[in-house]
């Protein structure tokens, strides 16, 4: 199956570098997305360009792909499947849950002249970072792209219903599947309490496992597209 991965904030395609060969092996089309202002200069680039750009790999992959979103790119992940239901075979959704429409898409944190930067591990410590070694923090801080404002501060819009009917897999990585659920059954997370077709799977590491747990992720992530 053809599987096209969105990395986070702050990340571009190279943070899926260890998941894709491991994908390949395990006899999928893996497609590592770099969107606008993920590093291109583009400082002005907006949510839409990025929704656009995701579109276009969804439209371009020869069959229906699973589309992969991780941390604040799951939202993107389900706007695919928003606009693409027909085309969308499955969203994985990696430590993270789609925003509902009319919210911002990833306002988090304070912005500097036209992108929101980096803001340090401070925020992360915890759970979120406790499996990343030293070497690991350095490498991912140093190749952080500042996210463009207008990405950031962007407004979702969710407008096909049928969206609920494209299944999501939630792959729960600091958090654990009960917590999931805990926060669906609560009303905290709209857009998964209504998808009908929702599967959790677990995998323990922080909150960004293509860098610690890379192969373990691509083997659910195979799973996935195989079911």
């Amino acid at each position: 199956m053809d599987i096209l991965l969105i990395a986070g904030l702050w990340l571009d395609g190279s943070a899926w570098d260890d998941v894709v060969p491991a994908l390949e092996e395990l006899g999928h089309r893996p497609v590592a997305l770099t969107l606008p202002g993920q590093g291109d200069g583009a400082e002005s680039a907006t949510l839409e360009d990025q929704v656009a750009t995701v579109l276009a790999a969804v439209d371009a992959a020869p069959d229906r792909p699973m589309v992969v979103g991780h941390s604040a790119a799951c939202t993107l992940a389900w706007l695919a499947a928003d606009a693409r239901p027909e085309r969308v075979a499955k969203a994985a959704l990696i430590g993270g849950f789609p925003s509902a429409d009319g919210q911002p898409y990833a306002d988090l944190f304070e912005t500097e002249d036209g992108v929101m930067p980096f803001p340090g591990w401070g925020p992360f410590e915890g759970p979120d970072s406790a499996d990343l070694d030293e070497e690991t923090r350095s490498r991912i801080a140093a190749a952080a792209i500042p996210v463009p404002e207008r990405v950031a501060k962007g407004t979702v819009r969710l407008k096909d219903e049928r969206r609920f009917d494209v299944p999501m897999l939630l792959i729960c990585p600091e958090f654990t599947p009960a917590q999931a659920r805990e926060w669906i059954d609560a009303g905290d997370v709209p857009e998964a309490g209504r998808t009908r077709h929702l599967d959790f799977v677990d995998i323990d590491s922080g909150h960004w496992p293509m860098f610690t747990k890379p192969v373990e992720l691509a083997r659910l992530l195979a799973a996935a597209a195989d079911a």
